[in-house]
C-alpha cells in the first residue's frame, strides 16, 4: 500500500456489501491545558479604629446684635454689640497712717475710778511691792459697796479697763439713751441675759444705760423672772454709783434722779398709747 500525504482511503464493506469510501480524518490532538484554579484574594477590610469620644466644648455665648432702626423707612440696620473691655486695675497708694498717741491717764489718790467688773471705786493709796526682783507700783482701790479692796499695777491699769469717772458731756449722752425707745428682743432669755451681762461688765456707761432702759419697762410686772430682776438691779447700781461720783452726791439722790427720768418716760409712753387707742375707737 502506498502512503499518501494528506488522506487515506479506507474501503469498508457495508452491511449490504457495498463499498463506501470513508475519509479518515486525522485526529488532531490538542495539548491538554490544565485549568488552574484562580483564587481571588479578597482583602478583608481593616478593623475600624476606635475613636475616643471628644468632650463637648462649651461654646461661648455669641452676643446678639442690637437692632437699631435707621432714619430711612422700612430699613433695619444691625449693629454688633461691643464687648466690654476690662479696665486695668490701678493699685491705690496706701494712705499715710498717723500714729495717734493717747494721753496718759494719771491716777491720783482720792479720785474715783471705774473698774469694769466691780464698778465705781476710790483710790485710797499708791504703794510699791517687790515681786521677785521686779519693783511694781500698785494702786490700792476700795469698793465701798462690795466692801472690797483691790490692788492694780499702774503699768497694767489701762489694759485692765480702769478708767476715770465720766464727765458732764458723757452723762448727757446717758440721759439721752435712757429717754430713747427701748429695744425689744424676742430671742431666748438665756442668750439675752448673757448679752446684758457682757454689757455691764464692759464698764462702758452707755452700754450699762442701754441695759437699764431695756429692762425698766418690765420692772413692775409680776411675771418678771428673778434673773431678769437681778440683772436690772446690777445695771442700775452701776449707773447710780457713777452718777453720784460724777455729780458729787450720795446714792439716794442719784437714784431718785434716774427713777424720776425713767418714770416720766413710761408715763409719756402710756399716755401716747391711750390717746392712740381712743382715736382708733
Amino acid at each position: 500500500m502506498s502512503k499518501k500525504s494528506a488522506k487515506k482511503k479506507i474501503a469498508k464493506k457495508s452491511v449490504t456489501g457495498k463499498k463506501v469510501a470513508v475519509k479518515a480524518k486525522k485526529k488532531v490532538v490538542k495539548p491538554s491545558v490544565k485549568k488552574k484554579a484562580i483564587v481571588k484574594q479578597v482583602k478583608k477590610p481593616a478593623p475600624a479604629k476606635k475613636i475616643a469620644a471628644k468632650k463637648p466644648v462649651a461654646k461661648k455665648p455669641i452676643a446678639k446684635p442690637v437692632v437699631v432702626k435707621s432714619k430711612v423707612k422700612n430699613k433695619v440696620v444691625a449693629k454688633p454689640v461691643a464687648k466690654p473691655v476690662a479696665k486695668p486695675v490701678i493699685a491705690k497708694k496706701a494712705p499715710d497712717l498717723k500714729v495717734v498717741v493717747q494721753p496718759k491717764i494719771l491716777y491720783k489718790v482720792g479720785n474715783y475710778v471705774v473698774y469694769p467688773t466691780h464698778g465705781v471705786g476710790k483710790i485710797m493709796a499708791e504703794e510699791t511691792q517687790m515681786i521677785g526682783d521686779i519693783e511694781l507700783r500698785m494702786l490700792v482701790i476700795s469698793f465701798e459697796k462690795d466692801k472690797m479692796t483691790l490692788r492694780v499695777p499702774v503699768s497694767r491699769a489701762g489694759a485692765a479697763g480702769l478708767r476715770p469717772i465720766s464727765g458732764v458731756e458723757q452723762m448727757k449722752k446717758v440721759f439721752i439713751t435712757l429717754r430713747s425707745k427701748a429695744k425689744i428682743s424676742r430671742g431666748m432669755w438665756s442668750r439675752r441675759a448673757q448679752e446684758y451681762e457682757t454689757k455691764i461688765n464692759s464698764g462702758n456707761i452707755i452700754f450699762i444705760s442701754e441695759v437699764v432702759r431695756d429692762l425698766h419697762q418690765n420692772v413692775d410686772q409680776s411675771e418678771r423672772s428673778y434673773s431678769e430682776r437681778m440683772i436690772y438691779e446690777s445695771a442700775l447700781a452701776r449707773l447710780v454709783g457713777e452718777l453720784a461720783a460724777a455729780e458729787g452726791t450720795d446714792h439716794k439722790t442719784a437714784t431718785d434722779k434716774l427713777m424720776k427720768l425713767l418714770r416720766a418716760k413710761v408715763a409719756a409712753a402710756n399716755a401716747a398709747a391711750a390717746e392712740a387707742a381712743k382715736e382708733a375707737a
